[in-house]
């Protein structure tokens, strides 16, 4: 790439321009990679719990779920969850990590009372209320896994992204702007050398050129001085 550059001083001006411009980039998105690091194992961290969480709330309502059916039979489960007359309500929105968006699940309707159910409380047992509640508290889980787990990919792309960015600043833009611009400052070198090795030699010659023409001058005068010198004297 440095060759292609002519080597101007106006050329080298914009180059050092685009250096201090993308060492500002270099810098800030350093500073951008480490705070999404940062942010991100938060969010790790909180996924392992939100994970840890739906596991066991999984295994719960499977237990809950299996008990029911083993106490009630499969029609009674099913005829109450069929029962089930209000669903749960998700609305979405967003907020802003570090520039990245990331999305912010709300929900409403999930966890209900018994009357909220629409089956009959005298018509069923204990072991479907805790079957319900258990399941209850898994979507509950997993409307939060979501979130988390979204978040978190979203961190993710993003801090390759700027670790990209990062590495292609620093091991490869900035290495080729450093390139240019010692070879355009040793060109300039060169060339303002030349130019001084050039204007000495002018001067030298028209430093010669003068004393010859003074030499010469002299020459000019000598020569009628001597000839008046050596002249023939007339007759008497």
């Amino acid at each position: 790439m440095a060759k292609d550059v002519k080597p101007t001083r106006k050329n080298l001006m914009a180059i050092e321009d685009r250096i201090e411009l993308s060492e500002r980039g270099h810098g800030t998105l350093e500073k951008k990679r480490d705070g999404l690091i940062m942010e991100f194992m938060d969010i790790l961290d909180k996924a392992q719990d939100v994970r840890g969480d739906l596991a066991d709330d999984y295994e719960q309502a499977q237990k809950k779920i299996n008990m029911a059916r083993a106490m009630e039979g499969d029609v009674a489960v099913r005829g109450a969850a069929a029962a089930l007359e209000e669903h749960p309500e998700i609305t979405t929105e967003s907020k802003n990590i570090m520039g990245v968006v990331v999305p912010q699940i709300e929900s409403s309707r999930v966890s209900k009372s018994l009357d909220q159910r629409g089956y009959g409380v005298l018509g069923t047992s204990a072991r479907i209320d805790e079957a319900a509640e258990a399941y209850e508290d898994l979507l509950e889980s997993i409307i939060l896994a979501a979130e988390v787990e979204t978040a978190m990919k979203k961190m993710l792309k993003e801090i390759e992204t700027t670790k990209r960015r990062v590495n292609a600043l620093e091991f490869k833009l900035l290495p080729e702007l450093y390139e240019s611009q010692e070879y355009i400052e040793q060109k300039l070198e060169e060339q303002e050398r030349e130019e001084i090795f050039r204007l000495k030699k002018i001067k030298e010659k028209k430093e010669q050129e003068e004393a010859d023409e003074r030499d010469a001058e002299d020459a000019d005068e000598e020569e009628p001085e001597q000839t008046a010198a050596s002249g023939v004297p007339g007759d008497d």
